[in-house]
């Protein structure tokens, strides 16, 4: 049996490790004694031994009454990576995302964020690429505007009018990519040691680039109808962040679709507190049905939209977009324009532009919304079969968040499925509280192989770890 020291030892460096990679920032509250002992399976006599160690060392610091906290003091340098073998990284917001970019191409990944190659417009992009290719010269040798190329923004608003929100094209700024747009928005609003909230789960990538930025990361609760609502008020009244980064349309990894009474609500919060809220829309064109938007309901006071074609053109060809404020856009052009010299490429742009008034897209997107449909259905049948059960049905879209059955660990079954080279998306990659141990995000477009099926029945039959660090 593990001696109480080693397990002393075992609990100081997962906190070392958290502090290293920025998880836990300088100030950030760590859980309760009793809170951390039974996260960790460990005695409280255990942990207070192990805090006791870190508050000799300086790395943390008690206060009377409220418990202990990050110093900073002793704060290592930004740590993002350190392990160089798929096995031995921590299973951390930037895990997946690794695997699933650096996999050669006979992995299967129901892990990973994207469709099938066979599944995009292929043939339309192809069709685009060769209009561009017979066509000014300067669009294939020239930088982009500051703003990005109008004809491409004058769509978007007409898109954006469809959908009841009613803004100019210099209203809209397009980026790199919508991790670009992302990234540009945090360098104008946020600095190193703000708080910014983010939905507990929420896309992996979010957590890391904030961690990147040296941002403090709070997670807000979240239910099948959009974020707990109290508890982002009592957050926002505690933390007085800066800035709220989810997704309302689709929710990743949920799939889960915002009410309109927690939309309302949400907004109610933000004005009162003056939190901005960057609204990613990027799975906007896989609803069948239009649900509620908070950019819409807003009018873009207090919110940002942003949002890429990466899921439904192609991930190759990148784009995003940021729809804002005329005050807010000037000066994300500025950091546009220090970081990137200009807006996305010119051949780009036109590229999407071309497929989105060719009168393709929408027949593309509606076969899209047939096949999810049938393949989202498909895959939980044999997911139930397994016993492993939807969290929500998603309305749209590709993820399910399910739950494994007999409280079994998904970081440990997706590290041990690296072996049958098959590259899941374990819970908590996408949990800042490191809660969801017993969850996985699937894609249903990707679990078309029965071996991802046969794997996880041998998974989960084999039983593993419940430790979530």
């Amino acid at each position: 049996m593990e001696s109480q020291q080693t397990r002393t030892s075992a609990i100081i460096e997962a906190i070392r490790q958290r502090i290293a990679a920025r998880t836990l920032v300088p100030g950030d509250r760590l859980p309760s004694i009793r809170q951390f002992a039974k996260t960790m399976q460990a005695s409280p006599s255990t942990i207070v031994q192990a805090y006791d160690r870190l508050v000799a060392e300086g790395v943390i610091a008690p206060r009377l009454g409220s418990g202990f906290y990050v110093t900073g003091r002793t704060l290592p340098p930004l740590l993002l990576a350190e392990a160089t073998t798929p096995t031995a990284r921590a299973v951390d917001p930037f895990w997946v995302s690794r695997q699933s970019l650096d996999s050669d191409p006979t992995t299967l990944k129901p892990g990973c964020g994207w469709l099938p190659t066979e599944w995009m417009p292929n043939d339309a992009l192809r069709k685009a690429l060769r209009a561009v290719a017979r066509g000014e010269n300067i669009i294939l040798s020239e930088y982009g505007s500051t703003r990005g190329a109008v004809r491409l923004r004058r769509l978007l608003t007409a898109q954006f009018a469809e959908g009841g929100l009613d803004v100019s094209p210099d209203q809209v700024l397009l980026t790199g990519s919508g991790t670009q747009a992302v990234d540009l928005i945090c360098r104008l609003l946020v600095r190193r040691g703000d708080t910014v909230l983010v939905d507990d789960p929420c896309y992996f990538n979010f957590q890391a680039l904030l961690r990147a930025h040296e941002i403090r990361i709070v997670g807000v609760p979240y239910t099948a109808t959009g974020p707990d609502t109290e508890a982002f008020e009592q957050i926002v009244l505690q933390e007085k962040p800066r800035l709220y980064i989810t997704n309302s349309a689709l929710h990743n990894p949920t799939g889960a679709t915002l009410s309109p009474q927690t939309a309302f609500r949400l907004l109610s919060t933000a004005a009162a507190s003056g939190v901005l809220i960057v609204e990613d829309d990027i799975f906007a064109d896989f609803e069948t049905a239009p649900s509620p938007r908070l950019a819409v309901m807003d009018g873009l006071e207090h919110v940002i939209r942003i949002g890429s074609f990466s899921k439904t053109l192609s991930a190759s060809v990148r784009c995003g977009y940021i729809a804002a404020r005329k005050d807010l856009i000037e000066g994300l052009i500025d950091l546009q324009v220090a970081t990137s010299f200009g807006g996305p490429s010119p051949v780009t742009t036109e590229v999407i532009a071309d497929v989105l008034e060719g009168g393709s897209y929408r027949k593309h997107m509606q076969e899209i919304q047939r096949r999810l449909e049938k393949s989202r259905k498909t895959v939980i049948h044999k997911l139930e079969a397994l016993g492993i059960l939807a969290w929500t049905v998603p309305k749209g879209g590709f993820y399910l968040w399910c739950r494994l059955p007999d409280g079994q660990n998904s970081t440990d079954i997706a590290l041990r499925s690296l072996a049958d080279k098959i590259i899941h998306a374990p819970g908590n990659v996408f949990s800042v509280s490191q809660s969801a141990s017993p969850f996985m995000r699937f894609n249903v477009t990707q679990c078309e192989d029965d071996k991802v099926f046969r794997s996880l029945e041998r998974m989960l039959a084999q039983g593993g770890s419940t430790n979530p660090l």
